[in-house]
């Protein structure tokens, strides 16, 4: 069954929305946390954000009764129609390798107007694009790639880039299908283009794997497929300690409804399997989760909570 055709409000209708209850204006950037840093045993890590995406509210969890949606949303205080979206990306620094792991949005959705902040906000970080030696993708939406498209991105990019992608996923974007998503007007065209514009100029940096690949000491990149075919999860381990960055595996409303798609899924009953593995694992093992979608910094814990999970923000390290 194709979900494409249902009704969306326009993405810069939601940015609209949000918009003008700043009538003052957004604070500048740096007058807000835009990164955070903490240790995974030896290994550095930075969350950076990219910004927020206004997207419509019933993107989550299309799957579902309305009223059920409406009534999470409304019980988490959050708006009904308008959900804003963080979008988080992580630099990782271990034996003497700096990996961004996913670029952001870029300059890709020009009605997404407070996304695509990464390169200015990675400048604020002190992290020259020089410095870093490979680039992990989750996937290849847009927002998770188009950072690097950028313009003046790449040719600050050091020749030597190594940017790992799992081979299912470039093999998807050559002929991507949007059959089971339920995406705003715009959107499947757009990640189309981009899809398509990256596969072209990164060609040569790819590095493509099937299933796991080790990236740097302790860092290492598995697919789970579901969210697209070559969706992937960055898992970090150094001393005892361990994180995993979740990607758009889980998002906020996963914990308690891990069964509820979300409209950029392009596999969804996977991506929910893939999702309840994920956060069985975690709970069960303790790490730290990071997540692009979750608020920023989004780090936490998960824990079991009968049936469902349950999101334990972690405390903020100063």
């Amino acid at each position: 069954m194709s979900l494409g055709n249902i009704s969306h409000p326009s993405v810069k209708h939601c940015a609209d929305k949000i918009d003008a209850r700043y009538p003052h204006g957004r604070p500048h950037h740096e007058l807000v946390p835009s990164r955070y840093a903490l240790k995974v045993g030896e290994i550095d890590v930075m969350v950076v954000s990219d910004g927020v995406l206004s997207l419509p509210g019933e993107m989550l969890g299309h799957n579902v009764d309305p009223a059920l949606r409406a009534a999470w949303l409304e019980d988490m205080f959050l708006p009904p129609d308008v959900l804003e979206w963080a979008l988080n990306a992580v630099v990782v620094r271990s034996g003497g390798r700096t990996i961004l792991i996913d670029a952001g949005m870029g300059e890709e959705y020009p009605d997404a107007r407070r996304a695509g902040l990464l390169a200015q906000r990675l400048e604020d970080a002190g992290i020259d694009p020089t410095s870093v030696t490979d680039v992990v993708l989750t996937h290849m939406h847009m927002d998770h790639c188009g950072g690097l498209l950028a313009d003046g991105v790449k040719e600050r990019l050091r020749p030597d880039l190594r940017v790992h992608v799992a081979a299912a996923e470039a093999e998807f974007w050559e002929a991507p299908d949007f059959s089971h998503v339920a995406m705003p007007p715009g959107y499947p065209d757009a990640l189309r283009r981009t899809g398509k514009r990256f596969l072209k100029e990164f060609h040569g940096k790819l590095r493509t794997f099937e299933n796991e690949y080790e990236v740097a000491p302790g860092v290492v990149v598995q697919r789970t497929g579901g969210h697209t075919p070559g969706h992937s999860v960055v898992r970090l381990a150094s001393g005892g300690d361990r994180l995993t960055f979740a990607g758009d595996l889980v998002f906020q409303v996963g914990f308690e409804h891990p069964d509820w798609y979300n409209g950029f899924e392009h596999f969804p009953e996977e991506a929910a399997r893939a999702r309840i593995r994920l956060l069985r694992e975690l709970a069960a093992n303790r790490e730290s989760l990071v997540a692009t979608h979750l608020s920023f910094p989004s780090v936490c814990h998960v824990a079991i909570d009968g049936d469902v999970f349950r999101w334990v923000p972690g405390p903020w390290e100063y």
